[in-house]
């Protein structure tokens, strides 16, 4: 087998904004790390290569479920696609230190609903943050009565690592709106795309892995 045939593609590249999930890929604290092995290897003389994974659907790019914080709300399999899948607008927060007021988002419009915070404090070099940067409950009500649909973040989580009550989940959950957590976002220059990232529809879980892509924009 030579390769797959070439096909014509668009000319608008893609950007892939997933952690590569491996062995070693840091989790939460304390939740259970990604692992894997073989049942079956050809290299053994088995006639396929056939793998078995474990881990926590929160380790890598993934997307939490209401069910997530509250067992009275949906769970992954029932997520709307729709709101993981159109125009997205990424920018970039760097620098700052949560919880962050809407003045930290430069006050532009937000493409499609779809806001992705590109704080720095990312997993995709392989180390946990010590922390990072989060949205302030106001900055939060105040986008949700903009039409948000969506938050994704590089970081851990949408809200800060020592947070008990996770407000801004609450807030985001409450109000309709989904959720992206662990992006890699250093590929991304700050600007409008369309974002692909739809979940895995594996039933009745808290969360679920997802592969999320970036797209340049149509010439309009």
């Amino acid at each position: 087998m030579t390769g797959l045939p070439s096909r014509p593609v668009e000319d608008r590249p893609l950007i892939d904004i997933s952690v590569a999930l491996r062995e070693g890929t840091p989790e939460w604290p304390g939740d259970t790390a990604y692992s894997c092995r073989w049942t079956w290897q050809v290299s053994r003389g088995d006639s396929v290569n056939v793998s078995s994974t474990c881990g926590s659907p929160h380790v890598g790019t993934h997307a939490d479920a209401p069910f997530h914080i509250d067992a009275s709300w949906p769970r992954v399999d029932a997520l709307p696609l729709e709101a993981f899948l159109g125009r997205a607008s990424v920018i970039d927060v760097r620098g700052r230190q949560g919880p962050m007021e809407q003045s930290a988002l430069g006050g532009g419009v937000i493409a499609g609903g779809r806001l992705l915070l590109r704080t720095g404090c990312t997993i995709a070099d392989g180390v946990f943050p010590a922390e990072w940067p989060w949205l302030s409950s106001s900055c939060v009500a105040a986008l949700l009565a903009g039409g948000l649909r969506l938050l994704g973040v590089d970081a851990p989580s949408v809200d800060g690592r020592d947070s008990r009550s996770l407000e801004v989940h609450r807030a985001l959950f409450g109000g309709g709106a989904m959720v992206l957590e662990n992006l890699d976002l250093r590929g991304a220059p700050p600007g409008d795309y369309e974002l692909v990232a739809a979940p895995l529809r594996l039933v009745g879980l808290d969360a679920a892995p997802v592969r999320a892509v970036l797209r340049a924009l149509r010439p309009e």
